[in-house]
């Protein structure tokens, strides 16, 4: 069943149909940097119109991110958008994650389909607000180490 699901995989990836970028498709069926982050020292979720939901965990170290994981209850586009985001903001400072943009995302998946702005959207704000977490916590040990993430 997997090499049947990955030769799927690969005919769509290689020939994209619609509106779909090669780099859109491949974040969505292969998302990078996806679940629950052992150690993390921010984290938040979000929740769209549409129930959706995504959530952020970061290990961020000197403001610095060393790793940035998500995972969505979403559609292919929250997925692109959430994969995405993990690979633009990793190795970035605090203060250059935080100006992660909608439009940084779809310029990134080379175009983002139909209504694929609101999945942006959603994305960036749970990033900021995982960063906004780290930031809370970052100059209080003590009550990071007893939070739950």
């Amino acid at each position: 069943m997997d090499r049947q699901l990955d030769r799927l995989d690969e005919h769509i990836v290689g020939n994209p149909q619609g509106d779909y970028s090669r780099t859109y498709l491949e974040h969505a069926l292969k998302p990078r940097n996806t679940g629950n982050l052992p150690g993390a020292n921010g984290f938040a979720s979000a929740e769209g119109h549409d129930g959706n939901s995504i959530e952020f965990w970061l290990k961020v170290s000197d403001d610095i991110i060393e790793q940035a994981t998500f995972w969505t209850d979403g559609c292919g586009t929250t997925i692109a958008c959430g994969s995405i985001a993990t690979v633009l903001v990793t190795g970035k400072s605090i203060v250059e994650a935080l100006n992660l943009a909608p439009e940084n995302i779809d310029n990134a998946l080379e175009g983002l389909p139909g209504e694929g702005c609101v999945c942006a959207e959603l994305a960036t704000s749970a990033l900021r607000a995982a960063i906004r977490d780290y930031l809370q916590y970052k100059n209080d040990p003590w009550k990071r180490k007893y939070r739950r993430i």
